[in-house]
């Protein structure tokens, strides 16, 4: 990953990559083996094994643990208002001033460093029965909105696959479009969601 970095900022000499503006993106990846499952997160996007034990969430939720006051702030506002867009571009600006420093969080942008502070680890992979790569947008409705568990969760996916369950996370928050019974950033993040289903022994 740290080589990748360095590729994709190489093909930007022009910018200036050193704005704490500068684009950038959470990363989860699995790797599978004959024996074992790599998996490596950045940032809040997780991953979700379906293992014979139950449900492994793998994430990396470093970015809550700073700017607690202005957090607190965006989060008594209306999602939408004057108020809370302000609230939010205090809190970003608060961020980006210690992203990817030993201060702050990690995330995927135009250094190479960042990589050697992703979480990662190993599980065996005959213990695994499926996996499910999320962006935040599409977990929340385990995390943070609590509207389903992930059993039902990995249901749907087995069964209608990820555009229905990216759809069921619209129609939760469509039930609260103000953030007053989940606040946040915005009405509905991004939702991306790769499922992974594994086949069976013979």
């Amino acid at each position: 990953m740290a080589q990748a970095l360095e590729q994709v900022a190489a093909l930007h000499p022009a910018c200036d990559l050193r704005n704490p503006g500068t684009p950038s993106a959470t990363v989860a990846l699995l790797r599978e083996g004959p024996d074992r499952i790599d998996h490596l997160v950045l940032a809040d996007s997780p991953i979700v094994l379906e293992t014979e034990g139950g449900f492994l969430l793998l994430t990396d939720l470093r970015v809550d643990e700073v700017c607690g006051e202005l957090r607190a702030e965006t989060e008594q506002f209306r999602t939408g208002t004057p108020e809370h867009s302000a609230s939010v571009a205090r809190l970003v600006s608060a961020q980006r001033a210690i992203r990817n420093t030993p201060e702050g969080y990690w995330v995927a942008s135009s250094g190479p460093e960042a990589a050697f502070h992703a979480l990662t680890g190993s599980v065996e992979t005959d213990g695994v029965r499926s996996a499910a790569v999320f962006s935040d947008g599409a977990s929340r409705l385990v995390t943070e909105y609590q509207m389903a568990e992930w059993s039902a969760v990995f249901d749907e996916l087995r069964t209608s696959g990820p555009r229905s369950l990216i759809s069921t996370v619209r129609k939760v928050e469509a039930t609260d479009p103000d953030g007053r019974r989940w606040p946040r950033y915005k009405a509905g993040d991004d939702a991306t969601v790769a499922f992974c289903q594994r086949e069976a022994a013979t």
